[in-house]
Order: C-alpha cells, then sequence, then structure tokens
C-alpha cells in the first residue's frame, strides 16, 4: 500500500520541488543582481554615480541604468509568473482527492514540464546573460551616439554595438559590429563627408572602400550620389554562360587598387601576400568544383542532392549568407535552383568574381537586414561566415530575420558554424528555439577546443 501512494502524489511532488527550485532561483538572481552592481563600482560613494539613480540623468557615461533595471525586474517578473503558474497548478491537483484518476498522459506531463517550466526558465536565463554592465577604465567611457536618444527599449538593443566575444577582431576587421538604421554616420562625420565631396555629374572617386567600411560600421544605408561610378578602363565582355560558371574571369574586368594583390592568379591559396584569410581557396575552380558534391569522412559535411531530396522539387529560391565567390550557388543553379549569394569585397573582389560567373552577388554586411519580403524563400545556406565570435543577441536578431524571410516549410542549412566548445550550447539553443523540425544535425571536432556543427532545419508553418 504504501508503494502505491508515490505514483499518485508524484506530479504534485514535483511540482512542489519545481516550488522550491525557482524560489532558491530567484534569491540569487537578485542576490547576484546586488554583487554585479557592487563590482561595477555602483554602491561606492560618487556623487555623479548617484546622481544617475535619484533622476539627474539616467545614463551613466554612455550606460543606460534605467535599461539595467528594466532587464533585472524583467527576469524577476518571469521567474514571479513560473512560480504563480506552478503553485496554481498544485492547488488545482490537492482539490481533486482521488489524484490516481486524475488522466494525464505523459505527452499532456511533458508539453507543461517543456512550455510552462522549461521555456521560461529559458528566457529568463538569455535575459541575464545580456545585460551589459559598464566598464569603468580611468573614470571614462565613450558614449555611442544616439543609443539614448530612443525610447523604445528594443531600438536601444538594436543599435547598441555588439562587441566580439571572444576578445578579437571579427571578419570585418573590428571589435564591434554595428546594426544599422543610419545613426552610426553620426560618429563617421569626416568619413562621410569625404565620401560625399565630389563633383555633381562627374565621375565619382575610386573610394568603394571608403563606402564599405562606412556600411560596416553602422552608416548605411549610404546616400545616393549624383556621380558616375568607375569601371575598368580595359574592361572586356563577360564570359558566355556556359563558361562563366566554372571559370575564372578575365582580371581586366576589376578595379584592383586598394586590394594586395592585382590579378587573380594572385589570390591564390599558396600566396600568403593575397590579402584576405577567410574563403582560403574559393579562386580555384579546381577547388571549389568538388564543394557539396564530393562525399567526405567528415559527418558535418552535406551534401547538396541529401538536403534537395528532402523537399523534392519545393527549392526554387534563396539566400547564401556567407562569404565566397558564389560556387553555392552555382551547383544550385545546376539543379535549377536561384541563390542570392551575400558578399563583401574583404581583400579581395568578391562581388565581381560572383557577377562574373553569371550569378547574383547580394552587397549587403552582417548588420543589415535582408532586403526581401516576408516568407518568400525556400533556402537560406550559411556557412564560413558566422561563427563563435558572434555576440548571442546580434545573433538573435540575425536568426529572427532569417526566420522572417524563410517561408513554412522552407529550410535552414547551418553549414559548418564552428564555436568553441564551451559555448557550443548557447549557440545550440539559438538555432533550436524556434523549434524547426530536425532533418540534419552533426556535430564534429575541428579542434582540441573547438567544434563543427552542421544542421538542416525546416521552418513550421504558423498560420493564424
Amino acid at each position: 500500500m504504501k508503494m502505491s501512494c508515490f505514483p499518485r502524489y508524484r506530479l504534485g511532488r514535483i511540482l512542489g520541488m519545481f516550488q522550491i527550485i525557482l524560489g532558491a532561483l530567484v534569491i540569487m538572481v537578485s542576490v547576484s543582481s546586488l554583487y554585479r552592481f557592487y563590482s561595477a563600482g555602483f554602491f561606492i560613494h560618487n556623487e555623479d554615480i548617484c546622481k544617475q539613480f535619484y533622476g539627474v540623468r539616467d545614463v551613466y557615461e554612455g550606460f543606460d541604468v534605467m535599461a539595467l533595471s528594466a532587464a533585472v525586474d524583467e527576469v524577476l517578473h518571469k521567474m514571479l509568473s513560473l512560480q504563480e503558474t506552478l503553485e496554481s497548478t498544485v492547488e488545482q491537483l490537492e482539490k481533486n482527492k482521488d489524484l490516481s484518476k486524475t488522466n494525464i498522459s505523459m505527452l499532456d506531463y511533458k508539453n507543461f514540464i517543456q512550455q510552462q517550466v522549461i521555456q521560461p526558465l529559458y528566457t529568463a536565463h538569455i535575459t541575464l546573460r545580456q545585460i551589459r554592465l559598464p566598464k569603468i577604465e580611468n573614470g571614462t567611457t565613450n558614449e555611442d551616439p544616439l543609443i539614448n536618444t530612443f525610447v523604445t527599449e528594443e531600438i536601444k538593443k538594436y543599435i547598441t554595438p555588439k562587441e566580439n566575444r571572444v576578445g578579437k577582431k571579427n571578419i570585418y576587421g573590428t571589435e564591434k559590429v554595428y546594426n544599422t538604421i543610419g545613426h552610426g554616420c553620426v560618429s563617421m562625420k569626416k568619413e562621410l563627408e569625404e565620401y560625399m565631396d565630389y563633383d555633381i555629374g562627374s565621375f565619382c572617386k575610386d573610394d568603394w572602400n571608403i563606402a564599405q567600411n562606412l556600411m560596416i560600421k553602422g552608416c548605411d544605408p549610404l546616400p545616393r550620389r549624383r556621380c558616375l561610378t568607375r569601371a575598368s578602363k580595359l574592361y572586356q565582355k563577360p564570359y558566355p554562360i556556359n563558361e562563366s560558371l566554372w571559370r575564372i574571369p578575365d582580371g581586366r574586368n576589376v578595379r584592383w587598387s586598394h586590394y594586395s594583390c592585382r590579378n587573380f592568379e594572385c589570390l591564390s591559396s599558396k600566396n600568403p601576400k593575397r590579402g584576405f584569410s577567410k574563403c582560403i581557396g574559393c579562386f580555384e575552380m579546381e577547388k571549389e568544383r568538388v564543394k557539396w558534391v564530393i562525399n567526405t569522412t567528415v559527418s558535418t559535411d552535406f551534401l547538396i542532392e541529401d538536403v534537395l531530396r528532402v523537399k523534392p522539387g519545393e527549392i526554387r529560391v534563396g539566400v547564401d549568407f556567407g562569404i565566397g565567390t558564389g560556387t553555392f550557388a552555382g551547383r544550385m543553379r545546376e539543379h535549377n535552383v536561384t541563390i542570392v549569394s551575400t558578399a563583401l569585397n574583404l581583400g579581395a573582389p568578391f562581388n565581381e568574381m560572383i557577377a562574373l560567373r553569371g550569378l547574383i552577388p547580394l552587397y549587403v554586411t552582417l548588420n543589415q537586414r535582408l532586403p526581401f519580403f516576408d516568407n518568400t524563400m525556400d533556402l537560406i545556406h550559411t556557412t564560413g561566415f558566422m561563427d563563435g565570435w558572434i555576440d548571442l543577441q546580434l545573433m538573435d536578431f540575425i536568426l529572427f530575420d532569417w526566420d522572417r524571410v524563410l517561408r513554412p516549410g522552407g529550410l535552414l542549412w547551418v553549414d559548418r558554424f564552428f564555436c568553441s566548445r564551451k559555448d557550443l550550447d548557447d549557440y545550440m539553443y539559438m538555432f533550436l528555439q524556434f523549434r524547426y523540425k530536425k532533418h540534419k544535425w552533426a556535430i564534429s571536432n575541428k579542434s582540441k577546443d573547438e567544434v563543427f556543427l552542421s544542421a538542416l532545419l525546416e521552418k513550421p508553418p504558423r498560420s493564424l
């Protein structure tokens, strides 16, 4: 008789345990928040700091105190709501005197734990991780312009520069990523004035590198100009479409100024002075031709034919969000799929190369909202661009934008994303938070401390 009592009250006991754990978490968050305030110097006797908390200003040396307070309150509110939900559920169970007669299936029990417990706890966890305290360095911190001009907190979060997680320069050669709504131009007044200094109707200066630097630093979209863009003096007609896809273009069709190299031969992976580090062999067609079509022993290498077999006949248009010379788009073209390839000229003429191969380059930075309408893309493929340097909140904005343009039933192909082994759980959740259907999922070792992650995920229908 004693053993039969335990299954009868098991659910009530488990929920009771969750209440105790949740109460402990609320206490820990409160203590942690106080400690972080203390360690940042907010409790020292400093008149300037006190003024920030007592209504003189809401910003301390470029840091939004009100935003921090709102973030902490949000976490505490989510945990309190979770506790109230659990308490209400326990009360309902206690009203039913004979719990053995309650028809609670394992599926219902699993869904309850997932939706009512795990998801709220994780949301609170992510909110805490995204809190950024100010760095006090000799009492001064430079304030990024216009952040506190806006009232809406989501706008502030969006335009706040996102520092790289690993403390190194990212693929753009910067320590931060600047999301774009044009506000970044204020901090680059000199460069923008130089960009707009021209004679109306005459030829523009050969200043594409200034324009690209403005874009990367958040001064984007750039203003239109009333000058004539320059082209190569020796421009030749491109190769016919049946030849251009797997042939190195004519080097005379590229303006080689501002590059380390002056021809395509110089861009060989064997040349240590080629001027770029990503996509090392992507200007060598013999290496490019085997990508995504030849089986390898690495589990994270998916083949195009295997991916298209998941949705036969349904993949027609898509985006390749990465860095390269358009090889993925070229391979998909052979399967009658139209792919737009995002590209920046990071040390080499990637945009020109893609176009001269007869493919479509999209000149956008990682900062930008994709210029596609909602639910229009069949496929989004990403490789060699985002990896473990990227800030979690920045990645969240990017992934939500991809989700916006990907149609229901569309595929997200995460191709050889790599990160530190200790950060893998964080990044895995970022990809899984949308509850896409898993078609393929593989992890392999990149090095002792780094791993590759590849995944093929299908966006679920969300029609209302």
